[in-house]
């Protein structure tokens, strides 16, 4: 089962992960969007942990920001 972030939480780990992975969040997202076409959110999560050595809860907040921008896209 996965964890659930706040949004305070979840702004802070994507504040967190270029320092941490030396590579800015949008660099993650066009690796995501680049990527196999997974559909299951822990598919994407397990995906980015495996093939880049990501942490968990970074990879989590990756993928979710990704959903959240893609589903604003689509909204627009």
């Amino acid at each position: 089962m996965s964890q659930v972030f706040s949004e305070e939480t979840h702004r802070n780990m994507l504040a967190r992960i270029p320092h941490c992975t030396g590579r800015e969040i949008s660099d993650w997202l066009r690796a995501v969007e680049d990527g196999p076409a997974l559909y299951r959110f822990e598919e994407k999560v397990s995906w980015l942990r495996h093939e880049h050595g990501l942490a968990y809860g970074h990879a989590k907040a990756i993928i979710h920001e990704y959903d959240l921008r893609r589903a604003a896209r689509r909204l627009g």
